[in-house]
């Protein structure tokens, strides 16, 4: 049997953990080896309390006086699911036919391993920068005590000068997309509260579903068109509940969910005091309230030193002329984005979250090449 590409043998090491989010501390062993070995500084953090503790790794190796790029990821994962719907195993980690199947083989300890050998083939020959890998636990969950704490912490001895996340962001081939933003997110809950009581004695009870259809009209009207950079505003209503099983009985309150993904046209606290003023002026009968949950800020990377670093160095490896867009969903880059510029790159993410996930190994071993590109081209200055 050929020996495997370092990127696919440390990811095969990686996706072997079953680390459903948060990830145990044991997932960061392998990867904490590997780069002690190559001769980074390797130190692993835990925030929050006890019940709530998430295990984060940060490794760094600075080669002399110039830049810092980091590169960020994370190592746990999303349920598999039901195992016995897989082709192979979620946690085997198996190679069939050049391919890695197994639970975050895209999304993203095939991402992971390629940066980190990616990292450690440039210590061979640098001469100048520090490279560092930024590492969480817990992207897919909470995302309370990971990467938000740690770059923190990072930043005030080691600030950043750049980073790339290594989400899966291309579409169809590798090379084909490139993130230099994400729109804000904001939740909230309406809770329309009325009056219990019988449907054949109506006049004795408050119905609160007609407002509440009411205000979910109200919040579904347009908010944008979309702006330069950026598709327009979207909300979707994600939940109408009344709790109520019965079919003569009026309900006492709706509660209605609702997440908008927002442009560069507004700031989370614009938008909260417009979808108030839209809930108040759906009201009609009975209380309403809505509680907002925290927002990510909509956010743009115009570095041109970090985009062109990325933009050119895909291209270059791939062949692809990557489209540089704000699509999608977000990522730990709505944290890193406060300390210094960030653009997210990485493989193909068709299968992300999905049964039967896996990358093929030549993607990996060409995804590393990229990731050292990437470095070469940002210590250029």
């Amino acid at each position: 049997m050929a020996e495997l590409h370092p990127a696919v043998a440390l990811a095969r090491e990686l996706i072997a953990v079953p680390s459903v989010t948060p990830a145990p501390a044991h997932a960061f062993d392998a990867l904490a080896r590997a780069l002690g070995d190559a001769g980074f500084t390797v130190e692993r953090h835990t925030f929050g309390p006890a019940r709530e503790a998430v295990e984060n790794l940060f490794a760094f190796f600075k080669a002399g006086d110039g830049p810092h790029l980091g590169l960020a990821g994370h190592v746990d994962v999303v349920p598999p699911g039901d195992d016995s719907a897989w082709c192979v195993p979620p946690f085997e980690a198996r190679i069939a036919d050049g391919v890695l199947h197994g639970r975050g083989a895209q999304d993203m300890k095939g991402g992971v391993a390629a940066m980190a050998c990616a990292a450690m083939d440039w210590t061979r020959d640098a001469t100048r920068g520090t490279v560092s890998l930024i590492i969480t636990g817990d992207e897919e969950g909470p995302a309370k005590h990971g990467t938000k704490p740690l770059v923190a912490s990072i930043h005030e001895r080691v600030p950043l000068d750049g980073c790339v996340v290594g989400e899966p962001t291309s579409v169809s081939q590798l090379g084909d997309t490139v993130k230099v933003g994400r729109r804000g997110s904001l939740s909230a809950t309406v809770i329309v509260s009325g009056k219990q009581g019988h449907v054949a004695y109506q006049h004795r009870a408050l119905n609160p579903v007609p407002t509440a259809l009411s205000v979910g009209q109200a919040l579904l009207a347009p908010l944008d068109e979309g702006s330069a950079s950026f598709l327009p505003t979207n909300l979707e209503i994600v939940s109408i509940d009344v709790g109520n099983a019965a079919w003569n009985v009026i309900p006492a309150k709706v509660t209605i969910r609702f997440n908008v993904r927002f442009n560069d046209l507004w700031t989370a606290e614009r938008l909260r005091a417009e979808l108030s003023s839209r809930v108040a002026g759906a009201s009609a009968r009975g209380a309403v309230e809505i509680v907002f949950e925290p927002a990510n800020d909509c956010f743009l990377t115009d570095d041109p030193h970090l985009r062109d670093a990325v933009m050119e160095a895909v291209s270059e490896v791939t062949g692809v002329r990557p489209d540089a867009n704000t699509g999608g969903g977000t990522s730990d880059a709505r944290f890193i984005k406060n300390y210094c510029p960030v653009v997210e790159f990485g493989g193909v993410g068709d299968l992300l979250h999905q049964v039967d996930e896996r990358v093929p190994v030549a993607e990996l071993e060409r995804l590393t090449r990229c990731y050292r590109a990437i470095i070469d081209r940002f210590m250029a200055v």
